[in-house]
């Protein structure tokens, strides 16, 4: 279901959908990084996995982060980074909250 929901979102092996969450997504980002989407963020994570057709090779599934993924690898290095949490909006939520059917936060 997780990949079906990234999909769903916009995040496709074609691209990232016009109109979609992920556009959305995708402009709020870019706005605030400036004018550019990063690597290693939501929108590059995400459609990646979209592009693949995978979210579960990467650890991020309908009922949550697997132990020892490289899912889990990004929430660790995201907490320490932010003092010991995981940042709502940052990319382990955001990717967490679409591979499970959200909204990825507010946007």
């Amino acid at each position: 279901m997780a990949d079906q929901n990234v999909h769903n979102a916009g995040f496709t092996s074609s691209g990232i959908a016009r109109g979609s969450l992920a556009s959305s997504i995708m402009s709020h980002e870019a706005r605030s990084m400036g004018g550019g989407v990063p690597s290693g963020g939501p929108t590059s994570t995400l459609q990646e996995m979209g592009a693949r057709g995978s979210t579960h090779s990467s650890g991020f599934t309908s009922s949550g982060i697997s132990g020892g993924s490289r899912a889990s690898q990004m929430m660790s290095h995201e907490a320490s980074s932010h003092g010991g949490g995981v940042p709502r909006g940052g990319t382990t939520s955001t990717v967490q909250s679409i591979s499970m059917g959200g909204k990825g936060g507010k946007r």
